[in-house]
């Protein structure tokens, strides 16, 4: 399955109105949200599900909440090999707040992954992120391992231009 060349683009601007709605959450509802409702919120609005949550594309976000961000086995190959959504259920489980901001602080993944769109959250946000994945626990199975360019990965996969 090739992804049409648009598509990158349209992801990275997901990711980027995302930060901005985040803003405007608190207002809906009269009052704060909790760490964990504002952490769902984000994940839902800043395009994780996407990658990190099998068939969420797909079907339009109709994919139920107990299987969100349980990784993926749709690669994303380019360049830089071919990468696949982790499971940020199983990945967070032994991270603590600290660690986790520090992991995003100098993260530097493959793509498609959009760090630097995590990177640009208040810490306030990526607390809540993290208060979100501990709260859901782990579920599901590691995500395949990347591969390294040249190496032909399994269907399906996006071909990214390069």
């Amino acid at each position: 399955m090739k992804m049409h060349p648009i598509a990158p683009a349209l992801l990275l601007a997901a990711g980027l109105l995302a930060v901005g709605a985040a803003h405007a959450q608190a207002g809906k509802s009269g009052r704060e949200p909790t760490p964990v409702e504002r952490g769902r919120y984000l994940v839902q609005i800043a395009g994780c599900n996407d990658c990190h949550t099998a068939g969420y594309l797909q079907s339009g976000g109709k994919v139920d909440e107990k299987q969100w961000l349980t990784g993926d086995s749709f690669g994303w190959r380019g360049p830089w090999g071919t990468t696949y959504g982790i499971n940020l259920r199983l990945y967070m489980q032994n991270l603590s707040e600290a660690q986790w901001l520090e992991r995003v602080r100098t993260m530097q993944p493959r793509p498609p992954m959009p760090s630097f769109n995590l990177q640009a959250m208040s810490p306030r946000d990526l607390k809540a992120i993290h208060a979100y994945l501990k709260a859901a626990g782990p579920a599901g199975k590691p995500a395949p391992n990347w591969l390294p360019p040249g190496k032909e990965p399994p269907m399906p996969y996006a071909l990214f231009p390069g």
